[in-house]
């Protein structure tokens, strides 16, 4: 069972804006979820650090996923995250994709659905939300 964080619906994230999302990584975390997406069906990016999970150790799993339609993972290969420390990460919109900031690292991911907008943002797993902002 995967604990479910909070739940943010109308965010209205068009091109050119971004969000900061800050919280606190479980000392024991397993897995990181952070969903952006239209809604609850259509997520246009499944961002997953993974401390282990699912085969994966220190590594950070990007997805898009179409109702149960999942596309093709893809890894980056840093991993500054810390089983009981704290996140800070950035995701701008842009017209074609939606780039990650981390701290020291940044990467792309496309924007597979096509979305005009992200209204729909969500946690889950091993972390706490401690403030959202966006701009």
């Amino acid at each position: 069972h995967v604990p479910q964080g909070p739940v943010c619906t109308n965010l209205g994230l068009k091109p050119g804006q971004r969000l900061t999302v800050k919280g606190k990584i479980a000392p024991n975390a397993k897995s990181i979820v952070m969903n952006l997406g239209k809604d609850a069906t259509l997520i246009g990016l499944h961002f997953n650090p993974r401390f282990d999970a699912h085969g994966d150790v220190n590594t950070i799993v990007c997805n898009s996923k179409k109702v149960e339609e999942w596309g093709a993972e893809h890894r980056e290969p840093v991993f500054p995250f810390q089983k009981g420390g704290t996140a800070e990460i950035t995701f701008s919109v842009n017209e074609n994709d939606v780039t990650v900031h981390l701290p020291g690292h940044q990467f792309t991911f496309p924007n597979r659905l096509g979305l005009s907008v992200f209204d729909y943002f969500d946690t889950q797993g091993d972390f706490t939300l401690q403030s959202l902002s966006w701009e």
